[in-house]
């Protein structure tokens, strides 16, 4: 029977991760990728362009989605954003982005295909969170971003409570700092041994969705840090 796993963000240094690493251990790869972005991803078998901050395109995706793969094994829901900032110097209009890359693209995702994993009764839903939403002493210069990473983590939290008596579950996974070209060009004197790699999440997530005794288990992946 093929494994199908959803991977959102795909074309992203996670999402890469992500997919070689589900892709290797046999599941079929269905790839969502930003609309008009020429992203190419030769590893994964399907790939779709879905903006998934958008709430009528990932319900078109949904219906396509069913028709074409039925059942889903997991959803990794990797797309996001990260903005600097503290309180004041925090505006209405930076929440509103790092909550619509943030939550709107997970939320999105899970309403639509909560129902699918009703259905079947199973599935994985794999969110990303993020150590500066756990603690507020890393939260206090990346405001907007810490608190649409908490709307993803509460979110994680209501699936779980909804999904109770089924064999749908909810997964968080809170990196520190990742270990991407992006970050060590941002933070070049950093010590990026330290750092933890996308492939070491990839590992992770692909642990809790084959651990059938796992249920809704927050993964702290802080590396040194």
């Amino acid at each position: 029977m093929e494994r199908n796993i959803i991977v959102t963000g795909a074309a992203g240094n996670l999402g890469r991760a992500v997919i070689s690493k589900f892709k290797r251990e046999g599941y079929r790869v269905i790839a969502l990728v930003e609309p008009e972005s020429g992203d190419e991803l030769e590893e994964a078998d399907d790939v779709y362009e879905v903006d998934v901050t958008d709430a009528a395109s990932v319900q078109d995706f949904a219906k396509e989605y069913q028709l074409q793969y039925g059942e889903v094994d997991a959803i990794g829901l990797l797309v996001g954003g990260f903005a600097m900032g503290d309180i004041e110097n925090t505006g209405t209009e930076d929440l509103e982005k790092m909550i619509r890359l943030n939550f709107y693209s997970a939320f999105n995702m899970v309403k639509n295909f909560l129902p699918v994993m009703r259905k079947a009764d199973f599935g994985n839903f794999l969110f990303v969170g993020a150590r500066p939403a756990l603690q507020p002493e890393d939260g206090k210069g990346v405001v907007a971003y810490a608190l649409s990473k908490r709307m993803v983590e509460e979110l994680a939290n209501y699936v779980a409570e909804e999904a109770k008596g089924t064999r749908i579950r909810a997964h968080l996974f809170v990196p520190s700092i990742i270990d991407t070209p992006p970050n060590r060009e941002a933070m070049p004197d950093s010590d990026f041994s330290l750092w933890v790699s996308p492939a070491d999440i990839a590992e992770a997530m692909h642990y809790a969705v084959n651990n059938p005794a796992l249920r809704n288990m927050t993964f702290k992946l802080y590396g040194g840090v």
